[in-house]
């Protein structure tokens, strides 16, 4: 399956598994990279030296490319760009800040940077700082998201129209299906989140990837937008964020009641009432834990017989 990202990555199949917090540690991206994809480590739940033993041992379980997504918020950032440069990781995918930033540092050092974005604008800026590939993310998507809340089906090709750049779809991509659909709307990739968040190699507690596969229809929200808008699992915290809108709660009162540390309470620690679980719509359509590598042989199935499945009018 040879296109722009297959080239630009290194991959096999263009499958990107997201870098997700507390999710996505080095035994999930060796095990998406080990079966044809892109495996990525979500460094933004991981303090420097956590971050240099992740890529370390993701080095000695693949010899296949994988990369480090980096939120650009991240308090210890030219720590973590540091180590990632010294330890010869050669994919960053940066999400949550201005792409002008780190781009040209990171290219410098022969190393390919795909950002995140919600809209065109970021999408042409992206192109105009030198980026070199794109994931445009739908509000469906799980974790931290755009406030325009645009869908993926609607993103993809105004994206698409807005720039050249290789494009990576994400946000309620979960299936091969999915991933036929992306295509036929312009996308070059997709990027899948929550379906690896529940497989057996996920870094995610146990509760989080049982909650994950009970999800049904409706059971996920994107809130927070005074803060950074976040789609969340419905449990007592989120009914607690409700409860505080409902009262007219400044940002500074959202802010405490968020406190510190609560995604991982939930999706690391297993605190099912009072943390903070990310995850995307798509979670509805989740019924098993799986093993990641399957996931990637499934997803690939089911786009080819979606295709061959396509009858002209």
């Amino acid at each position: 399956m040879e296109n722009p990202i297959t080239r630009l990555l290194g991959i096999e199949y263009p499958i990107i598994q997201g870098g997700m917090i507390w999710c996505s540690g080095w035994e999930l991206a060796a095990a998406v990279s080990n079966a044809g994809g892109l495996g990525l480590i979500g460094s933004g739940s991981m303090y420097p030296a956590v971050l240099r033993e992740h890529i370390q041992k993701c080095k000695q379980a693949t010899h296949k490319p994988f990369g480090v997504n980096v939120p650009l918020l991240y308090p210890n950032i030219e720590e973590h760009m540091n180590i990632i440069a010294e330890e010869g990781v050669k994919i960053v995918f940066t999400s949550a800040g201005n792409p002008a930033t780190w781009t040209a540092w990171l290219k410098e050092r022969g190393i390919a940077v795909v950002h995140v974005v919600s809209n065109t604008k970021f999408a042409q800026k992206c192109e105009a700082v030198g980026v070199d590939a794109i994931v445009a993310e739908g509000f469906e998507a799980g974790g931290h998201n755009g406030r325009e809340e645009t869908t993926t089906m609607c993103l993809i090709p105004m994206v698409r129209e807005a720039c050249k750049l290789p494009l990576i779809a994400a946000g309620g991509v979960g299936s091969g299906k999915a991933m036929a659909a992306a295509f036929c709307l312009g996308a070059d990739a997709v990027q899948v989140g929550s379906r690896f968040a529940a497989t057996a190699e996920s870094s995610a507690h146990h509760a989080f990837k049982q909650a994950i596969v009970q999800a049904g229809d409706g059971d996920t929200q994107l809130t927070l937008k005074e803060l950074t808008p976040v789609r969340l699992l419905k449990n007592k915290f989120y009914r607690d964020v409700m409860e505080a809108y409902n009262k007219d709660a400044s940002a500074d009162e959202l802010a405490a009641l968020l406190g510190r540390g609560r995604a991982k309470k939930g999706m690391f620690e297993g605190d099912m009432d009072e943390g903070e679980l990310e995850i995307g719509q798509v979670s509805a359509t989740i019924h098993n834990i799986k093993q990641a590598g399957d996931v990637v042989h499934e997803m690939l199935e089911e786009y080819r017989q979606t295709l061959a499945g396509l009858k002209p009018l």
